[in-house]
């Protein structure tokens, strides 16, 4: 499988927000418009500097897309503390580790993150919301000029704070240990990397340029030279990147496995053979027997449009899978629709052959990419 990743055109980008996805490593990167770089960041071509999705106006062309994204999780995959709904809707949170009380709360200022063992006490103010908070949110605040990610985070289930799914849950010697773990240059640029592109340019993290969550040109490239191609009548060549014109594994190994993690980012990085690679859809798809193809109807896309929220109805998926599958032994078989019918039902597919599974201190089951055959008591392929 290996081998055949390496005969696509694209880089890798390793990416981590720790709190919601783990790991961090520096690895060769591409920009959405194919240009290369040697970096742990996000590759942002020059012209990402200087004009804006907002000025160029995507919605001008694509106002059915620009109408949607913005309701997508990507979209909110990084929102400033001050607009955060999650703390507007939860105005005072707390959680205790020991001598250690965590509070959350909103103040005229803003919201602030407190840590206490009724001696000393270190407050300061929240600046980033990581994640939209429909499974988590963790936060990212200052202190004494470094970055650092909240050792509590939002869980959606249990509506209140619980460890940062991969910080340690021991009781911490000090209130400044307690207070989370702090951000490297490298891993803060991986981290914003995926949550909000605009922030890294090149190697560089430049948080003055950032544009909160996931935008038009993060996966499209710069929308200037388009409209110029565009606006000249040019229909050779639209000046812009289209993801959805990869094929199926460069998509979701090399684009959308860059911060949803590909086979090569899991096998690459020690101890990520466990349960927590459930999350890691790009990886856990390529490992499903007749669905690594180059296949344009088992592609992320297929199933998933970037442009708007994600749908949840099983009767959706259904119609997904019946593109490649009969629906029984009275369906007919064809050239391009000949994979097995299931033996036991045709509704709800992806409830059986993708089932949910929870993965421990993250509070949430996550829907299992690896799709399957699943038998009573069976253990959860890694």
């Amino acid at each position: 499988m290996r081998k055949l990743l390496k005969k696509t055109t694209f880089a890798v980008l390793i990416v981590a927000c720790a709190g919601l996805s783990f790991a961090s490593q520096s690895a060769r990167t591409i920009g959405p418009v194919g240009e290369m770089t040697q970096s742990g960041g996000h590759q942002a071509p020059n012209s990402f500097r200087v004009v804006s999705d907002k000025q160029i106006k995507c919605g001008g062309c694509h106002a059915d897309k620009e109408d949607t994204q913005h309701m997508t999780p990507m979209a909110h995959a990084l929102e400033m503390a001050d607009v955060c709904q999650v703390l507007k809707l939860h105005p005072s949170m707390s959680f205790k580790n020991g001598p250690y009380t965590y509070v959350i709360a909103q103040q005229p200022g803003g919201a602030t993150y407190t840590v206490s063992d009724g001696k000393a006490t270190i407050s300061e103010p929240l600046v980033y919301c990581f994640g939209l908070g429909e499974v988590g949110q963790t936060y990212v605040f200052r202190h004494k000029g470094t970055l650092y990610e909240s050792r509590v985070t939002f869980y959606r289930t249990i509506d209140g704070l619980d460890f940062t799914t991969g910080q340690s849950t021991a009781i911490p010697s000090s209130v400044e240990e307690a207070l989370g773990r702090p951000l490297s240059a490298q891993q803060a640029g991986e981290c914003f990397g995926c949550h909000a592109p605009s922030a890294v340019e090149g190697s560089r993290l430049s948080l003055d340029a950032l544009e909160p969550g996931v935008t038009c040109r993060d996966c499209h490239g710069s929308g200037e030279k388009h409209v110029q191609a565009v606006s000249s009548g040019s229909s050779s060549d639209p000046q812009i990147f289209n993801p959805g014109k990869l094929n199926a594994i460069q998509l979701s190994q090399e684009f959308c496995g860059r911060c949803h993690r590909s086979f090569d980012q899991v096998m690459g990085v020690p101890g990520q053979f466990g349960i927590n690679n459930i999350r890691f859809q790009p990886y856990r798809i390529f490992n499903s027997r007749g669905h690594n193809k180059l296949d344009a109807r088992i592609s992320c896309v297929a199933c998933h449009d970037p442009h708007r929220p994600l749908e949840r109805e099983s009767s959706y998926y259904d119609a997904k899978c019946l593109q490649c599958h009969l629906s029984g032994a009275d369906d007919t078989k064809t050239a391009s629709r000949a994979a097995a019918a299931c033996k036991t039902g045709k509704r709800d597919c992806t409830g059986c052959h993708m089932p949910k599974v929870e993965i421990p201190g993250m509070h949430f089951k996550f829907t299992d990419h690896w799709i399957r055959v699943v038998r009573l008591n069976d253990k959860v392929p890694r």
